[in-house]
Parts: C-alpha cells; sequence; structure tokens
C-alpha cells in the first residue's frame, strides 16, 4: 500500500450522476451530508487528479454505467489489487454491489484479470482491507465486511501464502454510517501508520505495536474531516486533505511530503477520503 504509485484507477463525479438530478437526489439515503455540489466535486477530483499525475501514476477513469450510484466515485471499495488479478468485493452497503462487475469489466480491457471474488453470505469492502506487508492482510470486521467475507478472503489467499488476520470494529456512529478500517488507520510507509487511536481495538492497537510499527496520531478535533484518510504515493510522498492542517503538519514534522487538495465536496460530504477516490491497480 506504500510502494510507488504507477497505476491507479479513478471515477469522476460526473461518471456516475452527481450532476444527473434523478440519481443525486437519492443523497441522504446513500448517508452524504447535504445534496451534491457538482461543480465543486468535479473541480476538487480534478486536483486530486493532477496530483496523482504528478506523483508519476497513470491515472484511468472508470467509464460510465446506469447501474452505478453516487457512491461509485469511491472507488477504491469494489475491488482488491493483487499480484494475481482483482478480487472483486461484495459491498455490505447494497447499491455498491453493482461496482465490482463494472471493476471487472473496466480492469478486463486494461489487462487486469479476475483472481476471486466474494459472495453472499459474505460481505467485503476494500475500505476494510489493509495490508500490512506483502504476505499479510488485515482486515476490518464490522457492518460493510463480515466474518463470512474474512474467512472467504482467508481460504482465497491462503494458496498464495498471504496470511488473512481480523480486525474488530467499533460500532462508532452505529450501521448506517461508513466506518472502514480505513478510516482509522493509513499506512504512510512501510513501518508508519496514521491511526485515530481511541477508536481501533485493543487487540489492533497491540497488534501494530507488537510487528514495530511507529504510529502517527491524528488531530482528533479533525476526525469527523476525515484526517486518518491518507494516500501514499511512495517514498515520504502522501496526499492528504488540506482541511486537516493540524494532522498534516504532524505528518510533515515526522518526515513526510505531504501534498493537499481541497475536499470539503468530493471527499467529506460522502465521507470518502483520498484513499477512498482512488483504486491503486499497480505499484512498485
Amino acid at each position: 500500500m506504500t510502494g510507488e504509485l504507477l497505476r491507479v484507477m479513478v471515477c469522476p463525479p460526473g461518471n456516475v450522476g452527481w450532476d444527473i438530478s434523478g440519481k443525486a437526489a437519492a443523497w441522504r439515503d446513500l448517508g452524504f451530508r447535504h445534496a451534491p455540489d457538482f461543480a465543486a466535486a468535479q473541480s476538487q477530483h480534478e486536483i486530486l487528479c493532477r496530483l496523482l499525475s504528478e506523483g508519476g501514476a497513470e491515472v484511468v477513469c472508470l467509464p460510465p454505467a446506469e447501474s452505478l450510484t453516487l457512491d461509485a466515485v469511491y472507488a477504491h471499495d469494489a475491488s482488491l489489487a493483487t499480484d494475481y488479478g482483482l478480487v472483486l468485493m461484495n459491498p455490505g452497503k447494497k447499491n455498491r454491489v453493482a461496482e465490482a462487475q463494472a471493476h471487472a469489466n473496466f480492469c478486463g480491457q486494461l489487462g487486469i484479470p479476475v483472481f476471486g471474488e466474494i459472495g453472499l453470505p459474505g460481505t467485503s469492502e476494500s475500505g476494510d482491507i489493509v495490508w500490512l506487508d506483502a504476505q499479510t492482510l488485515l482486515v476490518g470486521d464490522g457492518y460493510r465486511t463480515n466474518k463470512a467475507g474474512i474467512e472467504q478472503m482467508r481460504s482465497l489467499l491462503s494458496a498464495k501464502n498471504v496470511e488473512v488476520l481480523s480486525a474488530p470494529l467499533p460500532y462508532g456512529p452505529g450501521p448506517s454510517a461508513c466506518l472502514h478500517l480505513m478510516s482509522l488507520m493509513s499506512m504512510l510507509d512501510e513501518q508508519t501508520i496514521l491511526v485515530d487511536l481511541p477508536w481501533l481495538s485493543v487487540e489492533t492497537v497491540e497488534l501494530l505495536k507488537a510487528r514495530g510499527f511507529r504510529l502517527i496520531e491524528i488531530e482528533y478535533g479533525e476526525r469527523d474531516s476525515l484526517a486518518c484518510n491518507v494516500l501514499a504515493l511512495g517514498g515520504t510522498r502522501l496526499i492528504a486533505l488540506e482541511e486537516n492542517a493540524k494532522t498534516n503538519q504532524r505528518m510533515r514534522d515526522a518526515g513526510f511530503d505531504v501534498r493537499t487538495f481541497p475536499g470539503s465536496e468530493i471527499c467529506i460530504n460522502g465521507a470518502g477520503g483520498p484513499t477512498c477516490l482512488t483504486r491503486p491497480l499497480l505499484r512498485k
């Protein structure tokens, strides 16, 4: 999750109907804070894409499809990229289930095969999945990813000698909210993790400490503006939201090069930060 980012898939808001009144009208049901401002969201997304390109990544866009809802802009969640191909998720948020096949269809055109998929009774979203290293996957057990989904992931990856560990998630704001494991931790480099420490389980914190990770705590007053959601570009380079100035300064003080973009509309409104907006497909 922290190697040099070479290719990344995004989904512009215009590709999933943020500018179509019929689709945008579903914002309450999908958990957005307010009705989408398409122009602002598009502008902010374009700035993110520019940062990704400047960071050396090839940016590819998920094409429009009628089955996709406003949430599909958060391209991270419906698939997991592995060295063996995509693992298609079965999102716990039902309006997002169709996204997995859209990812498969588009990535297939790029020459990326499907390695496996999660199916009922299992649910899984990649926002709950963190690679601690190349052979260890930490998966959040909560409302979006369940035990059956984790067990399917374990069975799928065991043949590749990948260990899948479970991380209990807190109740937090409840089942209607979007609380992923990656809402609570972001890998910054191979040894450093940005964390929302009070919201991680004791079991998870002790696991991370036992593995020798350096933990940087967010500024807790910036929790609601997604301070813990940070994308690694490789080396010391990161992309974060400009709204979280205190947390960003803590990362800079720790030696990181933090590049920022405004996320009031494209991120904070729909509760999805820089990692959520990106589906990394290739890292060095």
